[in-house]
């Protein structure tokens, strides 16, 4: 039986391996997203421009907000092992 499953897969291998790498680029991407490092610094970014002038209050504060949010979403998730 392993062997015919075998060979009636083969036509949907390729599809398979494109779905295994669309998930590791879907990983990464979260990986990065998430980071708390890139966050803070993205906060500290949001910060600068506020102080120079370049944001509002209110577009800085909306920045905050969902950096904040990303945060938070970050801490909660469970890390992957390498």
């Amino acid at each position: 039986m392993g062997l015919i499953k075998g060979i009636l897969g083969l036509p949907t291998a390729p599809l398979r391996g494109v779905v295994a790498a669309a998930e590791q680029v879907r990983q990464h991407a979260e990986e990065v997203f998430y980071d708390p490092v890139a966050i803070r610094q993205q906060l500290e970014e949001v910060e600068r421009q506020r102080a120079e002038g370049i944001l509002s209050d209110a577009e800085a504060t909306m920045w905050e907000d969902e950096l904040v949010e990303r945060l938070l979403v970050a801490r909660d998730r469970p890390r992957r092992e390498q």
